[in-house]
């Protein structure tokens, strides 16, 4: 999505920015373990085709990605500035490319993806009257994916940090992320309705960290587990995560040359 490619996110434990051509090579690590590509359900890319799949991201209308990176301090190490980023002359908090986001600051990624909803289009399809049809309204559903690739990094509550601030963004912009994703619909007089109808998460039965973390934060299982050994968590009373929470902040991400 092109909605965050300019914007960071700011937690006392961890720093999200948009995922960039320059966090290729350290994903790519990433995904070359076989542990991740199971835990992920990923087939192992070339880094040519990590870099195309990267671009890809970034235009694609239903896909909206940040990397996980360590958190910064204004007082340590100066990643954090009033600063002029951009054209408009404006003075604002910013963080630069190539510090907050080196290599060895990389965590891992978490990831927002849109799909129309099947049951809404099987209520139409059977003709269903209902008061949102009547407003020309259609649903979507949002499926939240969290990676933090290194064993050091895993069961020291980077995970809830990161969910809880990503979540969070996604309600205060989720106007703005929903009609980019509309934006790519054929039928735009129905894409202009849009409406979130409820987050889920695909989580492998075994990994119960990841169980623990979406609980944690309201989701609940619905359905039984599928053919690839995945439970389906759920979220649809959004109010838990429309609060903002003590240390958080976006920042302007500015991009500096190589």
């Amino acid at each position: 999505m092109r909605h965050n490619e300019n914007t960071a996110i700011l937690t006392p434990m961890v720093t999200l920015v948009p995922y960039d051509s320059r966090h290729v090579p350290r994903y790519h690590e990433w995904m070359s373990d076989p542990k991740i590509q199971e835990a992920t359900a990923s087939e192992p890319l070339s880094l040519e085709e990590e870099y195309e799949n990267q671009e890809s991201w970034r235009a694609s209308h239903d896909k909206l990605t940040f990397i996980l990176c360590q958190p910064v301090s204004a007082d340590a190490d100066g990643s954090v500035e009033e600063s002029i980023c951009g054209d408009d002359g404006n003075a604002k908090i910013a963080v630069s490319s190539g510090k907050v986001d080196a290599a060895d600051r990389m965590i891992g990624d978490i990831n927002f993806f849109l799909y129309p909803d099947n049951e809404d289009e099987d209520e139409d399809a059977r003709g269903a009257d209902s008061a949102r049809q009547q407003q020309n309204k259609k649903l979507c559903v949002g499926e939240v994916d969290i990676m933090i690739a290194g064993e050091y990094d895993r069961r020291k509550g980077l995970g809830l940090a990161a969910v809880t601030a990503f979540l969070h963004y996604i309600w205060s912009n989720l106007d703005a992320i929903l009609a980019e994703y509309a934006s790519d619909i054929e039928d735009k007089d129905n894409g202009a309705g849009l409406e979130l109808k409820l987050l889920m998460a695909k989580i492998k039965t075994t990994n119960a960290g990841s169980i623990a973390l979406f609980k944690r934060l309201g989701f609940e299982q619905e359905g039984e587990v599928n053919y690839f050994g995945e439970l389906k968590m759920v979220l649809k009373d959004f109010k838990g995560i429309a609060r903002r929470f003590d240390g958080y902040r976006t920042a302007e991400y500015c991009r500096k040359a190589e």
